[in-house]
């Protein structure tokens, strides 16, 4: 009984040792990009108007910042990037907005 206990234990033991740890998130790089999220978010509503920029969607992730989705013309495009980069805090902004097929 004894035996089959500890031979248990070890298969536990041996099958813990070869699971990667867990991946930590720094809370503070989340924090920030959180924040950055917002801000070009208000600054799409501000400079492009809410209804194009609810058609925009905003990623930030350690400073790079993502913007997607549809927008009705090259103009409005222009305008929401110039927007985000007036932002402060981002080090790298990709644009991939599409132009609505007319």
């Amino acid at each position: 009984m004894t035996r089959a206990i500890i031979i248990a234990g070890l298969a536990v033991a041996l099958g813990a040792c070869g699971t990667p740890p867990e991946k930590k998130t720094d809370s503070a790089a989340t924090s920030q990009d959180a924040a950055i999220t917002a801000k070009v978010k208000s600054a799409l509503a501000t400079d492009v108007g809410a209804r194009a920029a609810a058609n925009i969607a905003v990623e930030a992730n350690h400073g790079v910042v993502r913007l997607s989705g549809f927008v009705d013309d090259q103009e409005t495009a222009d305008r929401a990037v110039a927007a985000a980069k007036k932002v402060a805090g981002i080090q790298t902004l990709k644009n991939d907005l599409r132009i609505k097929a007319s």
